[in-house]
């Protein structure tokens, strides 16, 4: 795709009355600081009739206004506490165009070319930044990165139903709840988990790891795959998941999809019988957490499961055991689970001596014989709508990263799901031949 940049500006906030102060500062709170210091760029396409850029860029600058974060930068205070600034100092707003009809690119795939449809995702110091393209048939694709320090994907999703409601000329309801300091550790501490090797590792091993890794397949070709599990499949994969020895124990769909992906994937990969293999899976904390958190809480709230396996026993055993680990490692994090974390995280005597830094980050080339999965799947990211009718496409942009998987609902909206997965090119034939198969076996 030849993209063409016709403008690129910073929008900042606007505000009904008197602008509020520019000089607060937002420390971030302990899921903030262990979550992925990144940028995530995704992608909307959407159908003529389309909107005016101008209603585009008044809507979302109404909504930086509600969401000022956004529209701040990322910084220590005096007491090096980094947080973020709320000194209004905007986004990057671009307007693109393409000598060409969309359905002329279609159908979008997880490409190189995805990147030229969104702001660089390197050295920017915007917080959210936004690319309009327009095609010759009127198709608008609007690009979206947002940095994943400020928001998890279900108070970014909040963000942008806000930001379709100002775009048609509605109140922003309900308001954000815009408090990053409710999380407090026990007085004593309770530390009832084990967070080392699971939110935090060392700063030494975690550096010789990702060096290792890189170095070892910095010469292999990584294609990003995209599958469609059609509503059919999904239930016989329910179905098959649940049902054990004559019992029955209903697993979600989501439970299931992600036991047989961990099981392709890993035949796929051709690994080591005897090694272990892990999936690293978000888990939100707003239904978790005893009080509740409010939906409406922007910031993060994600920790994560990690099912482990042998690879023998993952392949060898039926399908019920790949869920089962999976459904009790989520299960595991709950309301004790978070709260122990909260404990660990605030022990800065603890932190320093071990010198631990996040396990979340995006630096590594390959995860294998490991996994990601990021699953956007209860997210109302369909109800972005402009003023003309919600987006036909919704997509993460393209992540080469070998392992990290997304799940999305399929635009079809009948229940169906699309997953984006990047394999090495040499063991995508052995994937698209199994990728639908109920019964795998290790040999």
């Amino acid at each position: 795709m030849n993209v063409k940049i016709e403008s690129s500006k910073i929008i900042k906030p606007l505000y009904e009355g008197i602008p509020p102060s520019t000089t607060t500062h937002i420390p971030f709170n302990v899921f903030d600081n262990v979550t992925f210091d990144t940028l995530m760029a995704l992608i909307y396409a959407y159908r003529p009739p389309t909107p005016p850029t101008s209603t585009i860029e008044t809507g979302l600058r109404k909504t930086l206004s509600i969401y000022r974060e956004w529209a701040g930068r990322i910084g220590e205070d005096e007491h090096g506490n980094r947080g973020v600034f709320l000194n209004d100092e905007g986004v990057r707003f671009i307007e693109a165009s393409i000598d060409a009809s969309l359905d002329e690119v279609l159908p979008l795939k997880p490409s190189p070319s995805m990147l030229s449809l969104h702001p660089s995702l390197k050295d920017v110091v915007e917080l959210i930044q936004v690319q309009v393209t327009r095609f010759t048939c009127g198709s608008v694709v609007v690009g979206f990165t947002g940095h994943h320090m400020i928001a998890d994907g279900h108070a970014a999703s909040n963000f942008f139903v806000a930001w379709g409601q100002a775009c048609r000329g509605m109140e922003i309801a309900p308001l954000p709840m815009n408090d990053r300091a409710i999380f407090h550790p026990r007085d004593p501490p309770l530390i009832e988990y084990n967070h080392v090797g699971a939110e935090f590792v060392s700063k030494l091993v975690n550096k010789e790891l990702v060096k290792v890794n890189n170095d070892e397949n910095k010469e292999k070709n990584i294609i990003v795959h995209k599958v469609h599990f059609t509503l059919e499949f999904l239930g016989k994969l329910k179905a098959h998941a649940s049902f054990m020895n004559g019992k029955a124990k209903t697993y979600s769909t989501f439970e299931s999809l992600i036991a047989h992906l961990w099981r392709v994937i890993t035949k796929s990969r051709d690994l080591n019988m005897l090694q272990n293999t892990q999936i690293r899976i978000s888990v939100d904390g707003r239904r978790r957490v005893i009080p509740r958190v409010s939906d409406e809480f922007f910031g993060n709230i994600v920790l994560w499961a990690f099912p482990t396996s042998k690879v023998k026993d993952l392949l060898d055993e039926p399908l019920h055991y790949a869920t089962k680990i999976i459904h009790d490692a989520i299960t595991k994090v709950d309301d004790k689970y978070f709260k122990s974390f909260i404990d660990f995280a605030n022990d800065e005597k603890v932190m320093t001596r071990q010198d631990l830094i996040p396990s979340a980050n995006m630096k590594e080339d390959s995860l294998s014989p490991n996994l990601e999965v990021d699953s956007w799947l209860r997210f109302p990211f369909y109800d972005l709508d402009f003023g003309t009718g919600c987006p036909f496409v919704f997509m993460p942009s393209y992540y080469p990263i070998e392992g990290m998987m997304f799940l999305v609902p399929s635009f079809i909206g009948d229940g169906s799901i699309d997953a984006f997965i990047p394999l090495y090119e040499h063991n995508l034939t052995n994937f698209k031949k199994i990728c639908y198969s109920l019964d795998l076996k290790a040999k």
